[in-house]
């Protein structure tokens, strides 16, 4: 499910999982066995991208169930806790669709690069739930106007109105090139303390991590998945049927 390449201070991990790279609970457990088993103390630069013409659908529907919810939630949200710990600058490499739980692992990235096809979207409001993780991330990231867009009409936006609102930091049909010329500009720093300036960078997001992501997992928990119309909306997209909501 990941190809991990390391050259010289930078670590590539592929996500390579048909259809789509869907990052369910095996796809989660792989990259953090990646990064376990790959990042050392002179890893200057992680880089995610996407195998085939999708970087990633997002997070297993199907985990979303109501019974499932709450392991999902865990090992999902456990993966940014592993990535702030660790403090390494990372890059996303964005092409074809980004959406979902494939935005928000690209949204914590240091930097996010798109080829022009590229649409980036948090579609969770569709199936009649919110994504906890963009709800904290995306208003830190490219500010509350810009994050309650995507959140709550859960559209989907191009490579270039990603880049006007700040979420994409370059469009390039090069996308290995530009990665390649962050990376030479990386390595003559410190390692070391270029992870401490990524901590210094993101205190009040990994500071939120455990002040408001719990808030963000019990009214998704508690009271969202309470409703019919959230377990509706997530059984009807696995049953690929329209979904009948009573708007309760």
């Amino acid at each position: 499910m990941i190809r991990a390449t390391t050259e010289g201070d930078v670590l590539h991990l592929l996500l390579d999982r048909p259809k789509a790279n869907i990052l369910d609970a095996a796809m989660i457990g792989a990259i953090e066995g990646a990064l376990d088993a790959h990042v050392t103390p002179s890893t200057k630069l992680v880089v995610f991208e996407g195998a085939g013409r999708h970087f990633c659908f997002g997070a297993s529907v199907e985990e979303h169930r109501r019974e499932q919810a709450a392991d999902m939630l865990s090992t999902f949200h456990g993966l940014f806790r592993r990535l702030a710990d660790l403090a390494v600058p990372t890059c996303a490499v964005v092409s074809g669709q980004c959406l979902g739980g494939g935005l928000e692992l690209a949204s914590w990235c240091t930097w996010i690069v798109a080829t022009p096809d590229a649409k980036l979207g948090q579609p969770e409001i569709q199936l009649a739930v919110f994504p906890p993780m963009a709800s904290l991330l995306l208003p830190w990231r490219v500010g509350g106007g810009a994050a309650l867009d995507l959140c709550v009409s859960g559209r989907s936006v191009t490579a270039d109105e990603a880049a006007a609102m700040g979420l994409v930091n370059a469009v390039t049909d090069a996308p290995e090139a530009w990665w390649r010329a962050l990376a030479e500009r990386l390595a003559p720093m410190s390692a070391g303390s270029l992870r401490f300036a990524e901590r210094a960078a993101r205190m009040s997001l990994v500071r939120r991590l455990d002040t408001d992501l719990p808030a963000l997992e019990r009214l998704y928990l508690d009271e969202l998945m309470s409703t019919r119309d959230a377990n509706e909306g997530i059984e009807a997209f696995v049953a690929r049927r329209p979904p009948v909501y009573q708007h309760a």
